[in-house]
């Protein structure tokens, strides 16, 4: 098959699987390092974990990706991306130490907080920074093989990292410090294997007429204006409802989310440890929902046509969701979990398919910036939101109604649009 030729030569290519080394070691380390996060902040048996707390924890992991992540190319343009890689990784390995040590001395949890946050910004230049350089170790013909590929193995490394950190987290007495200890082991790695690339293979290629570096950020905000008001156009009011309509959908993903995590730590377990589990397990589910989407999406939004594949699966969802959530229990949220999984990704990936049809090119890469924007503010708001709604024991008849009939909200105000 041409594509398996393909792939033996781009693993020939010993540059690329240096940069792919790079990768999976510092996927991996993400992952290990947010199942600690996670479990420290929700499931640790010393601490009374609170909606706010689960919130606060989000905002950590997804914020810098929001407001850094359209600024991070201007300067990726600027450093060498080596040498992003040397310092990012090394950065956060000794960041992260510090954030074990915090755990280890109860300090106050705004300090926690601030280590974590400092942590994931670190992560939005790295993973920006090896996207960037795909282009410097892989030929024109294989470079979409190479975006594939590449992203592909950071999330299985991440995956892999998250099991990591469970199994850490059982040998060594639930401690969520040996676990962080790990991810910034896996930092330091992935730090030294960057030194294995030349330092000047990755670009950028020096430019002796570089804008400043205050013109080129003020550029950057100019250019996520510019691509609002190319959305605004009418010939590309289908991308802005879509934009809209995914939008909102995160929002109630994100809501459910947070419901789930409570849930996990009081309602359905008697034990913190047997809450991971369970979420463990939950978020399994949810995982195969989102591949199931991969398999599905393609057939039914080609029958329906991508606006109405959206209309179908948030409609799915304002039903689903008080069918299977209000009677708070393992088996019918399984079974939320897996739908959920399917109906969101599925949506993306129609709301993708009109983003990047109906806007201009030279619009894309900028219209994207804004879609990522706003899938995870809407996440982090969401969180925010869950927080001010949840009973301590996370059983909130209220947030599930109300996210069902945003899901309907979405379904109605879609498919009137696609009627006209």
């Amino acid at each position: 098959m041409p594509v398996v030729r393909d792939l033996r030569v781009l693993l020939c290519l010993r540059y690329f699987r240096r940069l792919l080394y790079v990768r999976l070691l510092s996927q991996g380390a993400d992952g290990v390092y947010q199942v600690a996060l996670a479990a420290y902040v929700v499931f640790s048996p010393e601490k009374q974990t609170s909606a706010t707390a689960i919130a606060s924890a989000m905002a950590v992991l997804l914020l810098p990706y929001s407001l850094v992540g359209p600024f991070a190319g201007v300067l990726l343009d600027r450093w060498r991306r080596r040498q992003v890689f040397v310092y990012g990784n090394l950065l956060r390995s000794l960041l992260a130490a510090i954030t074990a040590v915090l755990m280890l001395g109860h300090v106050p949890d705004w300090l926690f907080y601030v280590s974590a946050l400092c942590v994931t910004a670190v992560n939005r230049f790295v993973l920006a920074g090896l996207s960037a350089s795909l282009p410097r170790v892989v030929d024109t013909e294989r470079l979409v093989l190479a975006n594939s590929i590449s992203p592909t193995a950071g999330t299985l490394a991440a995956t892999a990292g998250a099991g990591l950190a469970f199994a850490v987290r059982l040998v060594a007495s639930d401690s969520d410090a040996a676990v962080v200890l790990l991810g910034a082991l896996l930092y330091l790695c992935a730090g030294l294997t960057s030194l294995s690339l030349p330092r000047a293979l990755l670009g950028p290629d020096r430019h002796p007429a570089r804008p400043r570096l205050r013109s080129a950020l003020a550029d950057t905000a100019r250019d996520l204006v510019a691509a609002v008001r190319h959305l605004a156009a009418p010939r590309r009011r289908e991308a802005a409802w879509a934009l809209a309509a995914m939008t909102l959908m995160r929002f109630c993903y994100g809501a459910l989310l947070v419901l789930l995590l409570m849930l996990c730590r009081y309602a359905l377990s008697s034990s913190p440890e047997e809450g991971l589990r369970l979420l463990g397990l939950v978020l399994a589910v949810s995982g195969a929902g989102f591949f199931a989407a991969a398999v599905v999406t393609p057939v039914a939004a080609g029958r329906l046509g991508p606006g109405r594949w959206i209309v179908a699966c948030s409609a799915a969802a304002a039903v689903l969701v008080p069918a299977l959530g209000l009677p708070f229990a393992i088996w019918p949220l399984l079974v939320a979990a897996f739908m959920l999984g399917l109906i969101t990704q599925g949506a993306k990936i129609a709301t993708d398919t009109i983003v990047q049809s109906s806007v201009d090119d030279g619009f894309r890469g900028r219209v994207f910036s804004v879609y990522d924007v706003l899938f995870n503010v809407a996440f982090v708001g969401a969180a925010g939101v869950a927080a001010l709604m949840l009973p301590p024991d996370g059983r909130s008849a209220t947030l599930v109604v109300t996210v069902a009939l945003l899901y309907g909200a979405v379904a109605v105000a879609m498919g009137r649009f696609e009627r006209r």
